[in-house]
């Protein structure tokens, strides 16, 4: 009888489990890039890298709101061909990272949504951006993302060397003010130390190059954009940007002929003076200066570029930020992602530990923030920092064709104005044919 009584209970308790109303559980995907980092053992994270941090984001929000199921899908660097394949195949995901300099192409054809109305439902006032966030994000007077960050390309400086090179005075390093200035102690440093005053990833990394010419045109305030057709190169001012890095590669004053790895592994090595690449290499070199015995140890700075031609106090920059792509959604899902919005809005000092500004001028403007490694001196950026003209489509081609000519120039295979005036035609020749 005890079995049969037992039996019937059991039946009863599964017919009220089955009448129980399930929670409900709103499911949106966020897309990101920035990397796979759980498989690493403990030992080998960083804290402070771009990927802990992200990953460390998204639990934390998805355990503070289990109403709602974050679906991840992580795409490889940059990302876009896989977003393209997405909206091709009418399947984009709800939130996905996106840099600044790549808005303009997706929001030119309609492909994400303006994200005023969300933001000001969610509490998200743009007037609390930086400027230069601000800037990345809005197009014809509307918002199209929510800023994550801006980076820049610095001047990563081995100050063990410019000690050795007599270009320290009270502690900080001596750097050029002009063209000359920085020939002049390139040639000082190489005598003194043996080595190169520039490392640069040179090999499949011409990205840099054209970083380059878009900071010192815009310190000389050349209005290289024209319009958002046209593009301008032949002229003075590129050139002479373009003849100082050549004279550095003909007297040896750069490394040559590494790629991105080699080039960052050979800084912390000791192979050369100033390393020419973003912000997120910070943590990295700040973690070598604490590390006894290494080239670094005790011996790191970071500063932006210096202005070596015109009167213009700025600097090029990029960004991450967060878009909305055109999609069906509920209005539970819609809620959903403006949420997870709010909250990566509310952690930008979070994701400033990477070594990125922060979109946020309360972060810039915060003790925390100042406490960082290096931060007070590349905060100007997020006043003094540019964006090319949000109207222009195509950057990271533009990039690769700049980069592509730069290198011949610089190496020889082509004169200087010959280089430019190429770059020019096939970069007008790419915007002209935009569908």
């Amino acid at each position: 009888m005890s079995r049969l009584r037992a039996l019937a209970l059991a039946a009863i308790a599964l017919v009220l489990a089955s009448c129980a109303k399930e929670p409900d559980v709103t499911q949106i995907t966020v897309q990101r890039i920035f990397g796979e980092c759980r498989s690493a053992g403990a030992g080998a994270r960083n804290p402070d890298g771009e990927c802990e941090i992200i990953n460390g984001l998204l639990d934390q929000f998805q355990r503070e709101n289990p109403d709602i199921r974050l679906k991840v899908n992580i795409a490889a660097w940059p990302g876009y061909d896989q977003l393209s394949a997405q909206f091709a195949a009418g399947d984009p995901p709800d939130l996905v990272t996106m840099h600044m300099s790549a808005i303009s192409d997706y929001q030119s054809r309609g492909l994400i949504e303006p994200m005023g109305p969300g933001l000001e439902s969610a509490g998200v006032d743009p007037a609390a951006f930086t400027r230069a966030a601000r800037e990345g994000v809005t197009k014809n007077g509307q918002v199209w993302g929510l800023p994550f960050d801006n980076w820049a390309p610095l001047w990563h400086i081995n100050l063990n060397q410019f000690r050795q090179a007599g270009l320290v005075r009270d502690g900080q390093p001596v750097l050029p003010t002009s063209a000359d200035e920085l020939l002049a102690q390139a040639r000082q440093f190489r005598a003194a130390t043996g080595k190169p005053y520039l490392v640069q990833a040179m090999a499949n990394e011409t990205a840099s190059y054209t970083r380059n010419l878009y900071t010192w045109l815009m310190t000389q305030d050349a209005a290289f954009f024209p319009d958002p057709k046209h593009i301008k190169l032949a002229t003075p001012e590129a050139h002479r940007i373009v003849a100082l890095f050549k004279q550095m590669y003909d007297e040896n004053l750069t490394t040559k002929d590494q790629d991105y790895p080699a080039a960052t592994s050979g800084f912390m090595n000791g192979d050369g003076g100033v390393y020419l690449v973003g912000t997120w290499m910070i943590g990295t070199f700040e973690a070598e200066s604490h590390t006894p015995g290494r080239p670094l140890s005790g011996g790191y700075a970071v500063v932006p570029y210096p202005r070596l031609f015109g009167t213009r106090d700025t600097a090029f920059v990029d960004g991450h930020a967060w878009v909305v792509p055109h999609r069906d959604r509920t209005p539970q899902q819609r809620a959903a992602v403006y949420r997870l919005v709010k909250f990566l809005a509310d952690h930008d000092y979070d994701w400033s530990r990477t070594g990125h500004l922060p979109a946020m001028q309360a972060v810039i403007d915060s003790p925390r923030f100042k406490a960082l490694p290096h931060r007070q001196a590349i905060a100007p950026l997020a006043t003094i920092g540019q964006t090319l003209p949000p109207q222009v489509q195509r950057q990271f081609a533009i990039q690769d064709i700049i980069g592509d000519e730069m290198a011949s120039a610089i190496t020889g295979r082509k004169p200087i104005d010959t280089a430019l005036a190429d770059a020019e035609r096939r970069v007008n020749d790419l915007l002209f044919h935009l569908l």
